[in-house]
């Protein structure tokens, strides 16, 4: 059910694509109503549109039939955000969200693979942690940019327990996690490989902690060079931390919309220790 609604987000995504005429710097679209193809439950929909008009980066919303469903286009505009996530020395990537949908489908799948906690790294504006709650599990949000943490505090229809954080240097512990799935934001190429390994490092250094879940997201784009592992962009790094690819699952982001490639989220799990 999961990968035939990711399969329906993408496809309703390249809908989107051929008739979308506006000039907004990104959008992104949410069904309004349970249906065929999208039966996600309506309680949970209309949390993500809360999510998504409460979110000052979205300037404009409209409803619009793309394909066969009745959704809500979401324009708006992230450069005040990305101009001040790039001001701090350790911090990865700049804020790329990506789609409300696709946060929800990966936490679907998160909740599929049995894990209880979600913690969100990098977590831009919350939305994979807010996505969590609205599944009923319990999440934490790290994001070391101080507005972004601030526009997360507004946003906590549900609380997602945001901390304005350097992931390297927090301190898993304090969270008394018993089997979390870590959501690194940022691709491999453009630091999420550093980041990713310090927050491993950090985990593994808690005792009784065992089989937690990595979740990454790649890319297939030609413009960033492949790694000699493939896992698109993560080989590596998973084979040097003893890591079990689970499934990847792709879908769309503020930074695919106009690629022929959505972005593949490799799902992954430690070795028992």
């Amino acid at each position: 059910m999961i990968e035939e609604l990711a399969t329906n987000l993408v496809n309703l995504k390249k809908e989107f694509l051929k008739s979308y005429d506006g000039k907004s710097q990104i959008q992104e679209v949410i069904p309004i109503s349970k249906s065929e193809l999208f039966p996600i439950p309506q309680r949970d929909l209309e949390l993500l549109h809360q999510f998504a008009a409460k979110n000052s980066i979205y300037y404009n919303s409209y409803e619009k039939i793309i394909g066969e469903t009745l959704c809500i286009v979401y324009e708006g505009d992230i450069n005040k955000y990305w101009l001040n996530s790039i001001k701090h020395s350790s911090s990865c990537q700049p804020f790329y969200p990506t789609w409300m949908m696709s946060a929800y489908v990966m936490t679907l799948v998160a909740k599929k693979l049995g894990y209880a906690e979600l913690v969100d790294i990098g977590s831009g504006d919350g939305r994979i942690a807010f996505c969590a709650k609205v599944l009923d599990l319990e999440s934490y949000s790290i994001e070391i940019d101080d507005m972004l943490v601030d526009l997360q505090k507004l946003l906590t229809i549900l609380n997602f327990h945001p901390y304005c954080s350097d992931a390297v240097t927090f301190d898993y512990s304090s969270l008394n996690l018993i089997r979390p799935i870590f959501f690194i934001g940022g691709i491999a190429q453009m630091g999420g490989t550093a980041l990713a390994s310090g927050v491993l490092e950090k985990t593994n250094s808690i005792p009784n902690l065992k089989n937690i879940g990595w979740v990454f997201a790649g890319t297939f784009s030609q413009k960033y060079p492949p790694d000699p592992k493939n896992e698109a962009g993560w080989g590596t790094l998973i084979e040097k931390n003893n890591l079990k690819s689970i499934q990847t699952i792709s879908l769309p982001t503020v930074w695919t919309f106009h690629e022929p490639e959505d972005t593949p989220y490799i799902f992954t799990q430690t070795v028992s220790r």
